[in-house]
């Protein structure tokens, strides 16, 4: 890592959200020349600046995704993007289709046409399981964000930058994210809403997540999905786990909060997936990871040339949350510690 980001010049895009932060406090840790956090939020950039002020190799840029023009001027120089910038949240996206678009596809097209003309020399942009078989906006936006991304290495022309993407289930504990809203309704109102106790989900720690972000900027060769073998929770044990623990440190009695199921918001689907079926006969696999290779068939020809370190083909057809071996709520209560999200 430390070869791959040393005097390089970063620039994170959305760089002031959960994942975002957490990957620049770990670039910083590589000694790179430069890192840009570029994002809409100038109150958390005011924060962050004053968390970070030990670092004085980091740049605050007030833009949006959506302005071309200010992406090219924050691109200048630029030797690696990691596009973290969207709108993730589903009913939001639901009901407000059209800027979804603006940001979650048009705003990705804007970073590779401004990487590629910037030469910048690898994009990583962050996708979602939801971008898997999508029921929903975000989920759609999020697969045209992934195919943007991949075509970008058909049409780059003699240039030699790479670009590829990563998906993530649930990034557990980041921002508007369900552990925070259920803190917040025990507090308020000894209730928590579940929408579906039985649904399934895969989850992620924001430390791990930034794991798979940074291997994949250090291995790829340009129009591969990269994907972590994560596990998988039942909601309603997921639930049972955080009101235990939070109201442990609360001096709440657990048995006193009563969870409401709602049912599902629109666009959701009771189980996710990370990877079809189609998408299994062009991926290979390690032990921890699972690369998806592009679907253009020029560069999947090219893909095939290339040896990732011990990987072998995929030995799965398809991975759902519905059958996978679930998390009991003790290991769930372990990963809440580790994390400190309670």
């Amino acid at each position: 890592m430390q070869n791959v980001f040393k005097d390089k010049v970063i620039l994170v895009t959305g760089g002031t959200g959960y994942l975002g932060k957490e990957l620049v406090k770990r670039l910083a840790n590589y000694n790179p020349k430069r890192i840009r956090v570029f994002s809409r939020d100038e109150s958390k950039q005011f924060f962050m600046e004053e968390e970070f002020k030990e670092h004085k190799n980091i740049r605050y840029l007030i833009g949006d995704i959506r302005d071309k023009e200010r992406l090219r001027k924050a691109m200048e120089n630029v030797d690696i993007v990691f596009h973290a910038a969207a709108l993730k949240h589903v009913k939001s996206c639901e009901y407000n289709p059209f800027e979804t678009v603006k940001t979650n596809i048009i705003g990705v097209q804007n970073v590779v046409d401004c990487a590629i003309e910037s030469n910048v020399k690898n994009v990583i942009y962050t996708s979602s399981d939801k971008a898997t078989n999508p029921s929903n906006v975000m989920g759609a936006s999020k697969l045209m964000g992934e195919r943007i991304v991949s075509a970008g290495n058909y049409y780059k022309g003699d240039r030699s930058i790479k670009l590829s993407s990563v998906r993530f289930g649930n990034v557990i504990g980041s921002n508007g994210s369900v552990i925070e809203l259920w803190k917040m309704q025990v507090e308020k109102r000894r209730e928590i809403t579940i929408t579906e106790p039985a649904m399934t989900r895969y989850i992620l720690p924001n430390t791990k997540a930034v794991d798979l972000v940074l291997k994949a900027a250090s291995i790829n060769y340009g129009g591969e999905v990269f994907l972590f073998k994560m596990p998988a929770v039942r909601l309603i044990d997921m639930a049972d786990a955080v009101v235990e623990e939070y109201c442990s440190k609360r001096g709440i009695n657990p048995k006193s909060v009563k969870k409401i199921p709602i049912g599902l918001k629109p666009g959701e689907k009771m189980y996710e997936e990370l990877m079809t079926e189609e998408e299994s006969q062009r991926c290979l696999e390690t032990n921890d990871m699972c690369i998806i290779l592009p679907q253009i068939s020029e560069l999947l020809a090219k893909g095939r040339k290339f040896l990732f370190r011990n990987s072998r083909k995929v030995s799965r057809r398809k991975y759902t949350s519905d059958d996978e071996k679930l998390l009991s709520r003790e290991d769930i209560t372990k990963i809440l510690r580790q994390e400190k999200l309670i």
